[in-house]
């Protein structure tokens, strides 16, 4: 029975994409299945804040993409409308792994998933994801619920192996925050002991914001030209844009608050790294042309955002056995 209160979803077509709507008194969250099954909307209902960031290019349809140039690259990109999306089986820059080429980001976040409906009722509504990757033999689902009453999405994902043989995997969480909510001077928190490693090189080469070489302890580390930076504290629009990772942690969470905050909570023995990526207007070339005011915080199984054979090589790769399933818990809560 449809409802317009307590815990309800709805089924809805956005930007001609099929979506899904869980909401209850307190939080309203939109995922599309038909686009990898990401988070566009993550809606705190009393303050009227939303938590993703809206890329100004809006939600497109992959298989729309009829024009232009194809590369490893833009599959990605030409496609990303911000938000949150599952990353699997490769994370960051195109890689070839034992003769399978993998795009940016793998392969599931630009496939459509299947979706079933697995709890509907005032008490909780959840969904159930599922996908098979293309180039390696993996089955991917995740599951999304939230419980009447609560500020808080539950997400439990699972990694199976279908193949008769070992195989490496990246897995991560491309969570990114943007304007309303994040605004220069927010704050972000780490458990105690976190160390920060930056990437190799810069990812812009008009500049970076901290320092190559490391790892140093978080959140104040060597800045670019000298100094310090605390990364700990949101910077300005046009600051420098940087990738960094974090490791160290005993308890896998974060907070991120200005005005009102979001905590993640998230399984640290699965993935170990949160991936830093600050993108606040300092890039001016494609795909950002100067206009992406971002900041993500992404919970990552390897590191760096070199894709999967760099994963591999540097030790960093998940290796699922023969028919082995690896299962993720993960928790978005508000906090006020």
């Amino acid at each position: 029975m449809r409802r317009n209160w307590a815990a309800r979803l709805r089924h809805i077509t956005l930007d001609g994409l099929r979506a899904v709507v869980l909401e209850n008194e307190r939080l309203r969250v939109t995922v599309v299945p038909d686009k990898g099954g990401d988070v566009v909307e993550f809606l705190h209902k009393p303050t009227d804040t939303d938590f993703v960031w809206l890329s100004p290019q809006g939600l497109r349809d992959p298989r729309d993409h009829l024009q232009g140039a194809a590369d490893d690259v833009a599959q990605f990109v030409d496609h990303y409308e911000g938000g949150w999306q599952e990353i699997f089986p490769s994370g960051g820059a195109p890689s070839e792994y034992r003769g399978a080429r993998l795009a940016q980001h793998g392969e599931v976040s630009g496939l459509p998933w299947e979706c079933a409906v697995v709890a509907d009722d005032e008490d909780e509504v959840a969904v159930r994801l599922s996908v098979r990757t293309r180039r390696l033999p993996y089955r991917m689902e995740k599951v999304f619920r939230l419980r009447s009453g609560t500020a808080a999405l539950e997400i439990e994902g699972r990694a199976t192996n279908e193949a008769d043989l070992p195989l490496h995997a990246m897995w991560g969480q491309h969570i990114v925050y943007g304007l309303p909510f994040l605004r220069p001077g927010a704050r972000i928190r780490l458990p105690e002991g976190v160390t920060v490693t930056p990437h190799p090189g810069p990812i812009n080469p008009e500049g970076r914001r901290v320092r190559a070489g490391g790892p140093w302890r978080w959140p104040r580390v060597p800045a670019d030209g000298g100094g310090e930076t605390d990364l700990s504290v949101v910077q300005e629009p046009g600051a420098p844009s940087d990738i960094v990772y974090l490791t160290g942690f005993t308890e896998g969470w974060y907070e991120i608050s200005g005005d009102v905050g979001i905590r993640v909570e998230w399984d640290a023995t699965l993935l170990p790294y949160l991936w830093m990526w600050q993108e606040l207007g300092a890039s001016t070339g494609y795909p950002w042309w100067g206009r992406a005011y971002t900041v993500g915080l992404e919970p990552f199984s390897s590191m760096p955002t070199d894709g999967l054979a760099a994963a591999v090589a540097n030790g960093t790769a998940l290796v699922l056995d023969p028919h082995e399933t690896k299962v993720l818990r993960l928790r978005a809560e508000v906090v006020a």
